[in-house]
Parts: structure tokens; sequence; C-alpha cells
């Protein structure tokens, strides 16, 4: 039985992160092989209109990934459509499986499977996203200038996107289950002081409502009586969590309680070869082009690495009695 090929790095996700390692790792000359389960991009095609990437005033988020791909296309990226299901570290290579079967053994890896939102799983939430419904302040914000939204959530992520949102819309509503949030004082502080924002206390959202433009009512429901009405509004922002897609991470690698994984500045893991990308990485932010920036910093670092190491096993070679 003939033995796997020898890459000297596997992307694992060919989103924004593990794209642009792909194009780091090609002009580094790496022998490098891009496993995706889906297509290019990942989630970002799922935004409609992404106004806060460098040397894009308006594109779509498919058109951007596009872009990606074609970029890592123009070097030879070798691309596998497939799911990765194992990472196995070794001493001497890596091995990642696949559910087609594959095995690639491997002297780095870049895990760049990215995360997802907590959603609140209720009728229009998935129908309307990228049409009045966002899990991300900052990339959407823009668009909702001068109207009314709803924030979702009590935590620090929701009181901290509401008050950015109070800089641009007309009002925000903070919507929470509870009848006490459990954000830090200081971020309830400056919630309870910003005047163009309110708390629904003891309030869950059950429906998303929209018309030919996009999203224009969230029905509310009282969590003591049960009661519901009908809020207008132009905007939702969900903010009750964000899971990282960490079902890949090999045992050994440290994690944070949150299930994300702590790397260095370099995106290197403890366990030597194996790099970390994007939104699994323990971070302050989620953006594409701190994606990006994470998949050059982790290809260039990967590249380093198997350089050095590649030298130790010559010099061990050459070093052999004849």
């Amino acid at each position: 039985m003939s033995q796997p090929e020898l890459y000297d790095l596997a992307i694992i996700g060919g989103g924004p992160g593990g794209l642009s390692a792909a194009i780091y790792a090609m002009r580094a000359a790496l022998k490098t092989v891009l496993i995706e389960k889906g297509v290019p991009g990942g989630q970002l095609n799922l935004s409609d209109t992404v106004e806060n990437y460098p040397g894009f005033e308006n594109i779509s988020g498919s058109e951007l990934s596009m872009k990606f791909a074609q970029h890592a296309r123009v070097y030879g990226i070798e691309e596998l459509n497939d799911e990765a299901t194992v990472i196995e570290p070794g001493l001497e290579f890596h091995t990642v499986r696949t559910a087609g079967g594959q095995v690639i053994q491997t002297h780095s890896v870049i895990l760049a499977p990215g995360g997802r939102p907590r959603e609140l799983n209720i009728p229009g939430e998935d129908e309307y996203y990228g049409k009045g419904v966002s899990y991300c302040a900052v990339c959407d914000g823009f668009f909702f200038r001068g109207k009314n939204v709803v924030v979702v959530g009590g935590g620090d992520s929701a009181c901290e996107e509401g008050l950015y949102l109070a800089k641009l819309a007309a009002k925000v509503y903070l919507v929470h289950r509870r009848d006490a949030l459990r954000a830090s004082m200081i971020l309830q502080k400056r919630v309870e002081a910003e005047c163009k924002m309110e708390v629904l206390w003891n309030t869950v959202i059950t429906e998303i409502k929209a018309d030919n433009d996009g999203v224009n009512a969230v029905t509310l429901q009282d969590t003591r009586t049960g009661g519901q009405r009908d809020l207008p509004i132009d905007g939702v922002f969900i903010f009750i969590g964000f899971d990282p897609n960490n079902q890949l991470v090999p045992a050994g690698i440290r994690m944070s309680p949150e299930g994300f994984v702590i790397t260095n500045d370099q995106c290197a893991t403890n366990i030597d070869g194996i790099y970390v990308v994007g939104d699994l990485r323990e971070r302050y932010a989620r953006q594409i082009v701190l994606a990006a920036a994470d998949g050059c910093m982790a290809a260039l670092s990967a590249a380093h690495y198997v350089e050095t190491r590649k030298a130790k096993m010559e010099d061990l070679t050459c070093a052999l009695p004849e």
C-alpha cells in the first residue's frame, strides 16, 4: 500500500482566513492543500453587502469570496472539496483524515473552520438574515443610520453593540428575557445613561416580520404574563453568544473556557506545526480583515517552521554514517 502524499501545509477551511493563508503559503512555495467542504468564502457568502474591507467601498460577500478564491487560484493552490473529520498530531508529521476517506500527511496545519453566532431559532430569523437581521453591529450598523433597531441579549456583547448602534440609530431597544442584565456594571451604567437606548425587561422575540423592503417589525412576548405585541423596527441585532467550530481541535491544544483556541501572536498553538486563525482563535474582535490578517501571519509562521524543520532533517541525514 502506497504512503499518502506528504504536504508542507494543510489548510482546513476556505473562509477569508483560510484563503489568505493559501495565498501567502503558495507565495512561500509551500506544497499546500486547501480543504473546504462548502464553497470558498464560508459565512462571508451570506453577507449581502460588505463596506468595511479595505479597498472595496461596497461589495457583496459572495463577490469578495470569489475574489479571495481567484487570488489563491492564481498561484495554483490545490483544493480538496471534502470535510476534514480528524486531525492527528504526530512527531514526524501531522495527519488529516476526511469524510471522503482521504488521508493527508503534512508538516503543518492551519485550522480556519470559523464559528457561528448563536441563533434565536424563531420564524423570520433565517429568512431575513442580511435583510434586517444581523449578528454584527460593526459590520452592518451603518445601514441603520437614523432608524429604529432591536438588540437581543443581556451580556457584555449585547450592551457594547447596543451602545455602538446608539451612535448611529435613532432608537435602540435592548430586549432581555430577565429583569437584570448580565453585563459588567460599567456597561450597565452606560446603557442606563444612553438616552437613545431603552431596555425591554422580561421580554423575548417570538417572530421577525418583514415586507418587500426588509424587516419592519418584531413580535415581543412578556416572559411573565405571556402577553404579545408587535414593535415596528427596521433591524434586529442578535448577541446571545458565539460558538467556535472547535470540533477538529486536537486534544492537548490549549483552549479558553468558552472553547476558543489560545495562540501566540503568530497564530501558533502549543503543538508545534498547528496554527489557528479567524473566529476559532481567542481574540478581541471578529472581522473579515482580521481573519485575513491571521491567515497571512499563520502562513508566514508555518513557512518558517517547515523550512527550519526540513533543514534539521537534512542535517540529521548528512550526519548519518555511510
